[in-house]
Protein backbone atom coordinates (compact mmCIF):
# COMPACT_ATOMS: atom_id res chain seq x y z
CA UNK A 1 0.00 0.00 0.00
CA UNK A 2 2.83 2.37 1.06
CA UNK A 3 4.82 1.63 -2.19
CA UNK A 4 1.67 2.65 -4.23
CA UNK A 5 1.56 5.67 -2.81
CA UNK A 6 5.25 6.23 -3.26
CA UNK A 7 5.07 5.17 -6.97
CA UNK A 8 2.16 7.76 -7.17
CA UNK A 9 4.18 10.76 -5.74
CA UNK A 10 6.97 9.74 -8.13
CA UNK A 11 4.38 10.09 -10.55
CA UNK A 12 2.94 13.29 -9.85
CA UNK A 13 6.11 14.92 -9.19
CA UNK A 14 7.34 13.78 -12.77
CA UNK A 15 4.23 15.29 -14.65
CA UNK A 16 4.81 18.75 -12.43
CA UNK A 17 8.27 18.19 -13.86
CA UNK A 18 7.56 18.18 -17.28
CA UNK A 19 4.49 20.44 -17.09
CA UNK A 20 7.17 23.25 -15.61
CA UNK A 21 9.45 22.41 -18.00
CA UNK A 22 7.04 22.56 -21.03
CA UNK A 23 5.81 25.75 -19.29
CA UNK A 24 9.31 27.37 -19.46
CA UNK A 25 9.77 26.60 -23.32
CA UNK A 26 6.59 28.08 -23.69
CA UNK A 27 7.19 31.23 -21.95
CA UNK A 28 10.45 31.97 -23.49
CA UNK A 29 9.74 31.58 -27.07
CA UNK A 30 6.62 34.09 -25.96
CA UNK A 31 9.41 36.38 -24.81
CA UNK A 32 11.94 35.59 -27.63
CA UNK A 33 8.67 37.03 -30.06
CA UNK A 34 7.70 39.47 -28.20
CA UNK A 35 11.21 41.09 -27.89
CA UNK A 36 11.80 40.16 -31.88
CA UNK A 37 8.41 41.76 -32.39
CA UNK A 38 9.51 44.91 -30.38
CA UNK A 39 13.06 45.63 -31.84
CA UNK A 40 10.83 45.47 -35.46
CA UNK A 41 8.68 48.23 -33.83
CA UNK A 42 11.25 50.04 -32.64
CA UNK A 43 12.64 49.24 -36.09
CA UNK A 44 9.80 51.01 -37.77
CA UNK A 45 9.42 53.88 -35.38
CA UNK A 46 13.24 54.86 -36.14
CA UNK A 47 12.47 55.06 -39.48
CA UNK A 48 9.29 57.22 -39.76
CA UNK A 49 11.19 59.34 -37.07
CA UNK A 50 14.10 59.49 -39.48
CA UNK A 51 11.68 59.58 -42.53
CA UNK A 52 13.40 61.65 -45.17
CA UNK A 53 12.83 65.81 -45.34
CA UNK A 54 13.11 67.15 -48.75
CA UNK A 55 15.18 70.14 -49.26
CA UNK A 56 13.45 71.51 -52.18
CA UNK A 57 9.25 71.32 -52.10
CA UNK A 58 7.81 69.76 -55.06
CA UNK A 59 7.17 72.68 -57.25
CA UNK A 60 3.78 73.25 -59.36
CA UNK A 61 3.07 72.65 -62.76
CA UNK A 62 0.86 75.63 -62.61
CA UNK A 63 1.91 78.92 -64.12
CA UNK A 64 3.06 81.89 -61.31
CA UNK A 65 -0.09 84.02 -62.51
CA UNK A 66 -2.37 81.14 -62.46
CA UNK A 67 -1.86 80.89 -58.37
CA UNK A 68 -4.23 84.08 -58.70
CA UNK A 69 -8.04 83.59 -58.32
CA UNK A 70 -9.71 84.42 -61.34
CA UNK A 71 -12.43 87.07 -61.32
CA UNK A 72 -15.89 85.06 -60.93
CA UNK A 73 -17.12 87.30 -64.19
CA UNK A 74 -14.50 85.44 -65.74
CA UNK A 75 -15.84 81.98 -64.81
CA UNK A 76 -18.89 82.67 -65.76
CA UNK A 77 -18.50 84.50 -69.20
CA UNK A 78 -15.47 81.34 -70.02
CA UNK A 79 -16.72 78.19 -68.38
CA UNK A 80 -13.33 76.11 -70.42
CA UNK A 81 -10.31 76.49 -67.93
CA UNK A 82 -8.56 76.82 -71.64
CA UNK A 83 -10.01 79.77 -72.90
CA UNK A 84 -9.70 81.04 -69.04
CA UNK A 85 -6.05 80.27 -69.12
CA UNK A 86 -5.61 81.66 -72.37
CA UNK A 87 -7.30 85.35 -71.42
CA UNK A 88 -5.02 84.92 -68.33
CA UNK A 89 -1.83 85.14 -70.45
CA UNK A 90 -3.02 87.81 -72.26
CA UNK A 91 -4.00 89.80 -69.56
CA UNK A 92 -1.39 89.12 -67.13
CA UNK A 93 1.60 88.03 -69.30
CA UNK A 94 3.86 91.33 -68.96
CA UNK A 95 1.93 93.16 -65.74
CA UNK A 96 5.43 93.69 -64.56
CA UNK A 97 6.17 95.64 -67.89
CA UNK A 98 7.92 99.03 -66.41
CA UNK A 99 9.42 102.17 -68.49
CA UNK A 100 12.81 100.60 -68.21
CA UNK A 101 12.27 97.17 -68.46
CA UNK A 102 9.79 96.86 -71.74
CA UNK A 103 10.35 100.42 -73.18
CA UNK A 104 13.85 101.01 -75.73
CA UNK A 105 15.01 104.19 -75.24
CA UNK A 106 17.64 104.29 -77.58
CA UNK A 107 15.01 104.73 -80.17
CA UNK A 108 14.21 107.98 -78.97
CA UNK A 109 17.75 109.40 -78.90
CA UNK A 110 17.10 111.87 -82.50
CA UNK A 111 13.67 113.09 -80.65
CA UNK A 112 10.59 111.70 -79.98
CA UNK A 113 8.78 110.58 -83.10
CA UNK A 114 5.22 109.05 -83.72
CA UNK A 115 4.88 106.37 -86.16
CA UNK A 116 1.56 105.01 -87.99
CA UNK A 117 1.43 101.88 -89.47
CA UNK A 118 -0.05 101.96 -92.71
CA UNK A 119 -3.92 100.66 -93.60
CA UNK A 120 -3.83 97.33 -94.82
CA UNK A 121 -5.73 96.86 -98.09
CA UNK A 122 -9.37 96.08 -97.26
CA UNK A 123 -8.85 97.30 -93.53
CA UNK A 124 -11.08 99.99 -91.88
CA UNK A 125 -11.34 101.94 -88.69
CA UNK A 126 -14.18 103.41 -86.97
CA UNK A 127 -14.75 107.33 -86.55
CA UNK A 128 -12.99 107.46 -83.27
CA UNK A 129 -10.10 105.67 -83.78
CA UNK A 130 -9.76 107.67 -87.02
CA UNK A 131 -9.74 111.14 -84.79
CA UNK A 132 -6.92 109.66 -82.17
CA UNK A 133 -4.42 108.74 -85.64
CA UNK A 134 -5.69 111.69 -87.02
CA UNK A 135 -4.57 113.93 -83.72
CA UNK A 136 -1.04 112.04 -83.97
CA UNK A 137 -0.39 113.00 -87.84
CA UNK A 138 -1.18 116.76 -87.62
CA UNK A 139 1.23 116.84 -84.96
CA UNK A 140 4.99 118.10 -84.67
CA UNK A 141 5.40 114.35 -83.40
CA UNK A 142 4.32 112.29 -86.39
CA UNK A 143 6.74 110.99 -88.75
CA UNK A 144 6.43 108.43 -91.89
CA UNK A 145 9.90 107.20 -91.76
CA UNK A 146 9.96 104.09 -89.26
CA UNK A 147 13.73 104.07 -88.73
CA UNK A 148 13.39 107.46 -87.19
CA UNK A 149 10.36 106.57 -84.74
CA UNK A 150 10.44 106.31 -80.96
CA UNK A 151 7.17 104.85 -80.34
CA UNK A 152 4.93 103.35 -82.89
CA UNK A 153 0.89 103.34 -83.17
CA UNK A 154 -1.18 100.45 -84.89
CA UNK A 155 -3.32 100.82 -87.93
CA UNK A 156 -5.51 98.27 -86.70
CA UNK A 157 -8.52 99.44 -84.45
CA UNK A 158 -8.20 98.16 -81.13
CA UNK A 159 -10.77 100.50 -79.46
CA UNK A 160 -14.00 98.44 -79.11
CA UNK A 161 -12.58 94.32 -78.53
CA UNK A 162 -16.57 93.62 -77.62
CA UNK A 163 -17.00 90.86 -79.51
CA UNK A 164 -20.67 91.57 -79.90
CA UNK A 165 -20.23 95.16 -81.33
CA UNK A 166 -19.80 95.17 -84.96
CA UNK A 167 -16.87 97.12 -84.62
CA UNK A 168 -15.11 94.18 -83.44
CA UNK A 169 -12.29 93.25 -85.13
CA UNK A 170 -11.34 89.77 -86.38
CA UNK A 171 -7.79 87.97 -86.23
CA UNK A 172 -5.41 90.85 -84.64
CA UNK A 173 -3.35 88.39 -83.09
CA UNK A 174 -2.39 87.29 -86.18
CA UNK A 175 -2.08 91.27 -87.98
CA UNK A 176 -0.38 92.35 -85.30
CA UNK A 177 2.63 89.11 -85.29
CA UNK A 178 3.28 90.06 -88.77
CA UNK A 179 3.99 93.86 -88.36
CA UNK A 180 7.48 94.08 -89.03
CA UNK A 181 8.67 96.59 -85.65
CA UNK A 182 6.31 94.60 -83.48
CA UNK A 183 8.96 92.76 -81.27
CA UNK A 184 6.76 91.81 -78.73
CA UNK A 185 5.14 95.15 -78.73
CA UNK A 186 8.25 97.19 -77.42
CA UNK A 187 7.53 100.88 -78.18
CA UNK A 188 4.31 100.28 -79.00
CA UNK A 189 1.32 102.26 -77.98
CA UNK A 190 -1.78 100.28 -78.40
CA UNK A 191 -5.20 102.54 -77.67
CA UNK A 192 -8.79 100.49 -75.84
CA UNK A 193 -12.09 102.03 -74.96
CA UNK A 194 -14.15 98.70 -74.58
CA UNK A 195 -13.12 95.08 -73.64
CA UNK A 196 -14.84 91.97 -72.66
CA UNK A 197 -18.81 91.31 -73.76
CA UNK A 198 -21.59 92.10 -72.13
CA UNK A 199 -23.42 91.39 -69.32
CA UNK A 200 -19.76 90.13 -67.55
CA UNK A 201 -17.13 92.65 -68.73
CA UNK A 202 -13.40 91.51 -68.58
CA UNK A 203 -10.30 93.10 -69.10
CA UNK A 204 -10.09 90.61 -71.91
CA UNK A 205 -9.00 92.10 -75.78
CA UNK A 206 -8.63 89.09 -77.58
CA UNK A 207 -4.49 89.21 -77.88
CA UNK A 208 -1.51 89.23 -76.31
CA UNK A 209 -0.27 93.33 -76.01
CA UNK A 210 3.07 92.00 -75.29
CA UNK A 211 4.95 94.59 -73.80
CA UNK A 212 3.24 97.24 -75.20
CA UNK A 213 1.79 100.31 -73.35
CA UNK A 214 -1.80 100.10 -73.15
CA UNK A 215 -3.87 103.13 -73.26
CA UNK A 216 -7.33 102.38 -71.79
CA UNK A 217 -10.41 103.59 -70.20
CA UNK A 218 -11.79 102.28 -67.59
CA UNK A 219 -8.48 99.95 -66.48
CA UNK A 220 -8.73 97.70 -63.70
CA UNK A 221 -6.26 98.55 -60.79
CA UNK A 222 -5.11 95.26 -60.76
CA UNK A 223 -4.12 95.47 -64.23
CA UNK A 224 -3.18 99.15 -64.54
CA UNK A 225 1.14 98.82 -64.78
CA UNK A 226 2.21 102.09 -63.10
CA UNK A 227 4.40 104.77 -64.58
CA UNK A 228 3.65 102.42 -67.89
CA UNK A 229 0.29 102.07 -69.05
CA UNK A 230 -1.78 105.31 -69.90
CA UNK A 231 -5.46 105.66 -68.29
CA UNK A 232 -7.57 107.44 -70.80
CA UNK A 233 -11.37 108.84 -70.56
CA UNK A 234 -14.26 106.87 -72.23
CA UNK A 235 -15.65 109.13 -75.41
CA UNK A 236 -18.51 108.51 -77.31
CA UNK A 237 -18.02 109.04 -81.82
CA UNK A 238 -19.60 111.89 -81.19
CA UNK A 239 -16.74 113.78 -79.24
CA UNK A 240 -15.43 116.52 -81.34
CA UNK A 241 -11.66 116.57 -82.51
CA UNK A 242 -11.35 119.81 -82.35
CA UNK A 243 -13.08 121.93 -80.35
CA UNK A 244 -14.47 126.32 -80.88
CA UNK A 245 -14.85 127.73 -84.10
CA UNK A 246 -11.61 127.93 -86.50
CA UNK A 247 -9.43 130.27 -86.06
CA UNK A 248 -10.85 130.86 -82.31
CA UNK A 249 -7.62 130.11 -81.04
CA UNK A 250 -5.23 133.31 -81.71
CA UNK A 251 -2.08 131.71 -79.02
CA UNK A 252 -2.06 128.44 -76.64
CA UNK A 253 -2.38 129.76 -72.89
CA UNK A 254 -1.82 127.52 -70.45
CA UNK A 255 -3.90 127.23 -68.31
CA UNK A 256 -6.68 128.31 -70.71
CA UNK A 257 -8.81 131.29 -69.46
CA UNK A 258 -11.74 130.25 -69.49
CA UNK A 259 -15.25 130.03 -67.27
CA UNK A 260 -15.66 126.12 -66.81
CA UNK A 261 -12.51 124.72 -65.59
CA UNK A 262 -13.93 120.48 -65.81
CA UNK A 263 -17.53 119.93 -67.04
CA UNK A 264 -18.84 116.18 -67.61
CA UNK A 265 -22.05 114.89 -68.60
CA UNK A 266 -23.19 111.66 -68.73
CA UNK A 267 -24.95 108.35 -67.04
CA UNK A 268 -24.05 107.35 -63.52
CA UNK A 269 -23.46 103.76 -63.49
CA UNK A 270 -24.90 102.08 -60.32
CA UNK A 271 -23.16 98.71 -60.70
CA UNK A 272 -20.33 97.09 -62.32
CA UNK A 273 -17.42 98.78 -64.12
CA UNK A 274 -16.86 101.97 -63.99
CA UNK A 275 -19.34 102.77 -60.46
CA UNK A 276 -17.19 103.60 -58.03
CA UNK A 277 -15.60 106.36 -60.31
CA UNK A 278 -18.90 107.69 -61.64
CA UNK A 279 -20.63 107.89 -58.34
CA UNK A 280 -18.16 109.59 -56.34
CA UNK A 281 -18.36 112.55 -59.23
CA UNK A 282 -20.38 114.65 -57.24
CA UNK A 283 -17.34 114.98 -54.37
CA UNK A 284 -15.84 117.19 -57.35
CA UNK A 285 -18.99 119.29 -58.56
CA UNK A 286 -19.30 122.11 -57.07
CA UNK A 287 -21.97 124.16 -59.50
CA UNK A 288 -19.53 127.29 -60.13
CA UNK A 289 -16.35 126.36 -62.01
CA UNK A 290 -16.87 122.39 -62.33
CA UNK A 291 -19.76 120.85 -63.19
CA UNK A 292 -20.43 117.16 -63.22
CA UNK A 293 -24.07 115.99 -64.44
CA UNK A 294 -24.63 112.60 -63.82
CA UNK A 295 -28.29 110.63 -64.25
CA UNK A 296 -28.97 107.04 -62.83
CA UNK A 297 -31.29 106.42 -65.99
CA UNK A 298 -28.77 103.45 -67.43
CA UNK A 299 -30.35 99.63 -68.39
CA UNK A 300 -33.72 98.92 -68.37
CA UNK A 301 -33.08 97.71 -64.48
CA UNK A 302 -31.86 100.91 -63.13
CA UNK A 303 -34.68 101.83 -60.78
CA UNK A 304 -33.50 98.23 -58.71
CA UNK A 305 -29.91 99.67 -58.05
CA UNK A 306 -31.24 103.22 -57.22
CA UNK A 307 -29.66 105.02 -54.52
CA UNK A 308 -30.40 108.35 -52.54
CA UNK A 309 -29.29 110.87 -54.97
CA UNK A 310 -30.89 109.23 -58.12
CA UNK A 311 -33.70 111.54 -58.10
CA UNK A 312 -31.67 114.78 -57.12
CA UNK A 313 -29.13 114.12 -59.75
CA UNK A 314 -31.56 112.84 -62.97
CA UNK A 315 -33.64 116.14 -62.17
CA UNK A 316 -30.50 118.49 -62.14
CA UNK A 317 -29.28 116.65 -65.51
CA UNK A 318 -32.53 117.33 -66.90
CA UNK A 319 -31.94 121.39 -66.28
Amino acid sequence: MQAKKRYLLVSLGACLLLIAYLGGLQIGEFQHQHQHLYKDSQSQNLHRQHWPQWINPLSTYLDGDEHEEDDPRLHQQHPSPRERREIRNNVYKSRKCRMDTCFDFSLCQRGFKVYIYPLQKGEKVSESYQKITTAIEESRFYTTDPSRACLFVLSIDTLDRDQLSFQYVHNVKTKIQSLPMWNNGRNHLIFNLYSGTWPDYTEELGFDIGEAILAKASIDMDNFRPNFDVSIPLFSKDHPQKGGQKGYLTFNNVPPSRKYVLVFKGKRYLTGIGSENRNALYHVHNGDDIILLTTCKHGKDWEKHKDARCDRDNEEYSK
